[in-house]
């Protein structure tokens, strides 16, 4: 029996198997004769892009309903090693024994983490990166209302004012009023800190005068040009002097691949993604694939994949089905993303839909917000107990909704 193993249990990890899947059994190839393994330390597929969202712990899927239709084999470990010399990955179980599994294929979908500098005080600052982090911001904010009255109870300091930090403050606006006692919702505030002079820097400026008026209009305070240099005893200090007391402080800054990068032989770029060619194959690293966030993928017009839910999804799908057609000999399929789109949630202002690199503003406000809400409950969630409908969108060649949109 030949091995198809896949680390990962994201968006990237999920499409790869099923892509793979979807491969083998379009040509033919009998029940297990090539085995798909999918290894992962959790139980459930984490929509991690709703996790600045309230309520977090109902942002997942089990793993077990969308690999077990498929005959997918799931095995919940942590990976501790990648031996490509000798194609073999090990891991530790949940009862801590160790396991060695081998491939002849290797799709490494194994994600990525907030990067954080070592500030003082950074033990304290939560996250929205992990469901785990999310949930512990949002069990903070239920516990607002019964801490110790004092300045900066309601106050929130979000860090980085790019995507994930725009969506966390403008969130926040309407979180922290919500668990404000009566009468005392004009004591929530919330402040973005940016080190760049501008909000959204890698957002480009279409869509920045939309930002501008979301954040304005929802009392947002800016700081721009700003770094914080601690956070000590409830205060937030800043580079400038100001000395900002919160109770809530967010930081939303760089990511960074997943450490099991550095286990593979190759190039990485400054977020330690993999270099790959069109295929999707790991230079350097014979037999070896990288998806999602580990990938260094090309996009087209000399950019490369970003890292998030669009480009993962596609990226699964094209590795799934090259590690598949390279075990049989057969084409493999040039890495195609398709057009490239981004739609920002801006809390209470509504949301800004962009269409190619340049971001050209496609809908804004209301309208945007219900295609958002749109792609956060329906698009992004991969169908359940329905092996037709996992392999049909397992299809490299499927369109995700909001690129036909």
């Amino acid at each position: 029996m030949k091995n198809i193993l896949v680390v990962g249990g994201g968006f990237a990890g999920v499409w790869s198997a099923a892509g793979a899947v979807r491969t083998l059994r379009a040509h033919g190839v009998p029940a297990g004769e090539i085995r798909v393994t999918l290894v992962s330390a959790g139980d459930d597929l984490v929509i991690r892009p709703r996790l600045y969202e309230a309520d977090p712990g109902s942002m997942r899927v089990a793993l077990d309903r969308v690999l077990g239709p498929i005959g997918v084999r799931r095995v919940a470990a942590t990976v501790t090693e990648i031996d490509t010399e000798a194609r073999s990955v090990r891991a530790l179980g949940r009862d801590g024994e160790p396991l060695t599994l081998p491939y002849d294929r290797l799709v490494l979908a194994s994600g990525s983490r907030t990067s954080r500098p070592p500030l003082p005080g950074i033990e304290d600052v939560f996250d929205v990166d992990t469901l785990g982090a999310a949930a512990a911001l949002d069990h903070h904010l239920r516990r607002l209302p019964g801490l110790p009255d004092g300045d900066g109870r309601f106050t929130a300091v979000v860090i980085g004012a790019g995507f994930t930090g725009l969506e966390v403050a403008t969130e926040l606006t309407g979180r922290l009023r919500e668990v404000a006692p009566a009468g005392e919702a004009d004591r929530v505030r919330v402040v973005l800190v940016e080190r760049a002079e501008e909000l959204g820097p890698e957002l480009g400026a279409g869509p920045r005068p939309h930002i501008v008026e979301a954040v304005a209009g929802l009392g947002v305070e800016q700081r721009l040009g700003t770094t914080v240099e601690r956070y000590e005893d409830g205060v937030v200090h800043l580079s400038t002097g100001e000395a900002v007391p919160a109770a809530t402080v967010v930081w939303t800054g760089g990511m960074a691949a997943s450490p099991l990068t550095t286990q593979i032989p190759g190039e990485r770029d400054r977020m330690g993604r993999l270099a790959v060619d069109e295929h999707l194959r790991v230079v350097g690293a014979p037999g070896v694939y990288a998806a999602g966030d580990t990938s260094a993928a090309l996009a087209g017009e000399g950019h490369t994949v970003m890292q998030s839910c669009q480009h993962a999804v596609p990226l699964g799908k094209f590795a799934g089905h090259n590690v598949a057609a390279d075990l049989l000999g057969t084409d493999l399929v040039t890495f195609d993303p398709g057009p490239y789109v981004t739609c920002l949630d801006l809390g209470p202002a509504g949301a800004v839909v962009t269409a190619g690199w340049d971001r050209e503003v496609q809908s804004a406000g209301d309208e945007a917000k219900k295609m958002k809400q749109q792609i956060n409950t329906e698009w992004i969630y991969p169908p359940v107990d329905d092996a037709e409908a996992i392999l049909t969108l397992a299809d490299h060649r499927t369109i995700w909704p909001i690129d036909a949109a």
